[in-house]
């Protein structure tokens, strides 16, 4: 029984032989002239600006656990009509009497989750939203004044 996993274990050292030649590789040859573009920190080719230590608004969590909670419900769908093919015509009608429940509780959190504004992008805190900029007001021109009436 444990020689059926030596091809395993042989896998895995030549597999780790191989990341640590790289990696030493890399180290031992390449190289090591830092400046100060090198050692500064790369943001998108943006200078960077501020602190790194600079909060983000919770809504931004909010929204990217909103996602991933209606990504992984919706994507549990598929396999389960795939599986749905397969199921007596019995437990098929209460199967897909279970998923109902499960689709209009999910379509109701949903229409909740937008009702209440949760996924809106727009800071929920008005002080921290980013307001334009004020636009220079365009004066209309003025028609000269000749001393005619009509």
């Amino acid at each position: 029984m444990p020689s059926d996993y030596l091809p395993l274990l042989i896998l895995f050292v030549i597999a780790a032989v191989i990341a640590a030649v790289m990696v030493g590789g890399s180290w031992l040859l390449g190289p090591k002239r830092p400046t100060p573009a090198k050692e500064s920190p790369y943001e998108c080719g943006i200078t960077p600006v501020g602190s790194a230590r600079e909060r983000f608004p919770i809504h931004f969590y909010l929204t990217a656990m909103l996602f991933i909670i209606f990504d992984v419900e919706v994507a549990f769908l598929y396999p389960f009509f795939v599986a749905l093919r397969d199921m007596p015509e019995d437990v098929r009608s209460f199967a897909l009497g279970v998923v109902g429940v499960f689709t209009l509780l999910l379509v109701v959190s949903f229409v909740y989750e937008w009702k209440k504004g949760a996924l809106e992008w727009e800071d929920p805190v008005p002080h921290r939203r980013l307001k334009p900029a004020p636009q220079p007001v365009a004066e209309s021109p003025q028609p000269a004044l000749t001393g005619e009436s009509r």
